[in-house]
């Protein structure tokens, strides 16, 4: 009996240890961002490219205003209702964020603190993005105005809130390759556009809208 016991005491302890190897969050290489500096202007392309302010401006922010990047838009889905956090440069956003934080954010989906953010962050296309485009972003980013707005704690029970676990679904389908093979200049530059950037597949698939 006693025999049994450490048996599955021991398969316990590996198998949680196996867990916690398994869904570690990565992170992007001190090689990936060496020798890389951002330009604001070029990152107000990719800012609307990649269309932050859809989801991380106000609800119902207009003009100037969508530049004000408070957060708070509701992203429902099967798993609960996610909320767009506050990234502007502010204490409750990503005032203090180095290009290496926001890279990890947006290849990896990992947060400062090394936790998972979930995919409702579509960190799934972004992951093809290139690191220039994002010390760009990064750089025009610190330059918007701040908002002191809090972020709202996403409503998604029990399994799902379990953000590690998010580690395992990582391992199962996010992937860095490209959907769609093709050829010239033209149709690569479109199809860094569609499938990294602007993450076209997130309305399209499926999902609640975001955009």
């Amino acid at each position: 009996m006693y025999a049994a016991l450490r048996f599955l005491f021991f398969c316990a302890i590996v198998g949680a240890a196996g867990f916690w190897i398994l869904t570690m969050p990565k992170a992007v290489s001190d090689r990936d961002l060496a020798g890389i500096t951002g330009d604001a202007a070029r990152g107000e392309n990719v800012f609307w490219a990649g269309g932050c302010a859809s989801c991380h401006a106000a609800p119902g922010a207009e003009g100037e205003e969508r530049l004000v990047l408070a957060g708070g838009k509701g992203l429902p889905s099967d798993f609960g209702t996610f909320y767009a956090p506050n990234i502007s440069p502010s204490a409750q956003g990503i005032q203090g964020w180095s290009v290496e934080d926001l890279a990890n954010a947006m290849i990896h989906g990992v947060s400062p603190e090394g936790q998972h953010y979930y995919p409702a962050f579509p960190y799934t296309s972004y992951i093809r993005a290139d690191v220039q485009d994002i010390a760009d972003l990064h750089a025009f980013l610190q330059g918007l105005p701040a908002s002191d707005a809090g972020n709202k704690a996403h409503d998604v029970g029990f399994p799902f809130n379990i953000r590690r676990g998010l580690g395992l679904w990582k391992l199962a389908y996010l992937g860095e390759g490209w959907v769609m093979e093709v050829e010239g200049e033209t149709l690569t530059r479109g199809r860094y556009l569609v499938e990294s950037l602007g993450h076209c597949s997130e309305c399209l698939f499926g999902f609640e809208p975001r955009c």
